[in-house]
């Protein structure tokens, strides 16, 4: 490396630069340079910085008069945030820095999370935030992001904001100074999804793949682990797809807490990838603490996985419109698919003698799907979602889906 290990600190600096000093004193320490971006909007900055909050409006396509008159906070923010990606994107391609540090409460989280975002996986990301013991999905996304929560306000420095700051910025120092070494790879990339309660399947499909000599990277699928795996089949154009866990789409249309947009389960279609499609704990919804869960879905069967989370069953129309919509998007398939439904259970939860048993559930998805779409490409298989027979034939499927 040409130049010392550099860390991109962007925060408002009319309300945190007292932080950002002590933050960029904590760097000095480590031996890091710091670039220091400005994006705060009414006052001025006390300290020099790398780049002004004019410029910063500027590149959001106002000026900084126009974003301070624009009343509204939110829209004045957005018109930075803007600006400040367009900054940060022109840095990363010229390679000026090595990590992002971001610090402040609602406003400045929201700034420094959305440059964030916008950096790819392993690019380190650190946010010191007040917003840190909160949910966090909004600010994290899909993207590596540390959220260190401040403990107290970012109002000046104390005994508490000291320590936290230079843990913070101490983190960021050892991420820059020793990078994640890129690794040569050149192994069939496959994608997978799964949760706990599928389990058993995707321990034996991976053991086999890695046997294989392929390199499979799972997703977890709790809302952002869906989106996750969507964004990285369009990046990544993986040799395969086994979407095993598709209960995201009904948490999306129900209402339940692992929502991962109405696009879920399409990009490997689209992208013409082979793809093995299972509906992996369809059988149920997910929220959160019992109590919620029987005021938001009355009259349903609940399984309290922890104090924090509970899934419900899902209603035979909930299953029998997975159903129909999965038939409708293998339907616009660019490429080789495979629908593949255990008739005997769509998860642990979903076994003889479970929580959450739910054969009227399950027929209701088989007919509706059946009924919309047909073929050797759908094979409603006479196997539990965990039986090693069938993570077997998801393996022979995929394989018959890759040859050639």
């Amino acid at each position: 490396m040409s130049r010392k290990p550099t860390v991109l600190l962007i925060s408002t600096m009319d309300t945190k630069h007292q932080e950002a000093e002590f933050v960029m004193s904590c760097f000095k320490e480590a031996d890091v340079d710091v670039f220091t971006i400005d994006a705060g909007i009414m006052g001025e900055s006390p300290i020099a910085v790398s780049v002004s909050r004019d410029e910063v409006a500027q590149l959001g396509g106002e000026t900084l008069k126009t974003v301070q008159n624009m009343g509204h906070e939110g829209r004045a923010l957005a018109a930075m945030i803007k600006g400040a990606i367009r900054k940060v994107e022109q840095l990363y391609r010229e390679g000026r820095f090595d990590g992002v540090f971001g610090l402040g409460g609602s406003m400045g989280t929201t700034l420094g999370t959305s440059v964030m975002r916008t950096l790819p996986v392993g690019v380190p990301k650190v946010m010191v935030t007040t917003m840190g013991s909160r949910n966090t999905r909004g600010f994290v996304g899909t993207k590596d992001i540390l959220m260190l929560h401040s403990v107290c306000d970012l109002a000046g420095l104390n005994r508490i904001t000291n320590k936290v700051l230079h843990n913070g910025a101490m983190a960021m120092a050892g991420m820059v100074r020793y990078p994640a070494k890129a690794l040569s790879n050149d192994k069939p990339l496959v994608l997978l999804s799964t949760l706990g309660t599928t389990e058993g399947c995707i321990r034996k499909i991976r053991g086999q793949l890695l046997v294989d000599g392929m390199e499979p990277v799972v997703f977890h699928t709790v809302g952002a682990g869906g989106q996750a795996m969507d964004e990285m089949i369009e990046q990544e154009r993986p040799f395969a797809v086994v979407d095993l866990s598709l209960h995201e789409i009904t948490d999306h249309f129900f209402g339940g807490d692992y929502d991962a947009g109405p696009d879920r389960g399409k990009a490997a279609l689209s992208a013409g990838i082979p793809t093995v499609l299972v509906p992996g704990n369809a059988d149920f919804l997910v929220t959160g603490p019992l109590e919620d869960a029987k005021k938001r879905f009355p009259g349903r069967s609940y399984h309290v996985h922890n104090a924090a989370i509970t899934a419900l069953s899902a209603s035979e129309e909930e299953m029998a419109f997975l159903g129909e919509h999965l038939a409708q998007i293998c339907s616009a398939s660019k490429g080789a698919y495979r629908l593949l439904v255990p008739a005997k259970g769509f998860s642990a939860f979903d076994s003889d003698g479970g929580p959450l048993w739910n054969p009227k559930g399950r027929q209701a998805f088989a007919d509706h799907l059946t009924k919309n779409i047909s073929g050797s490409q759908v094979k409603i298989l006479d196997y539990h979602i965990n039986d090693p027979e069938f993570a077997l034939a998801i393996l022979e499927n995929m394989n018959e889906l890759t040859v050639g």
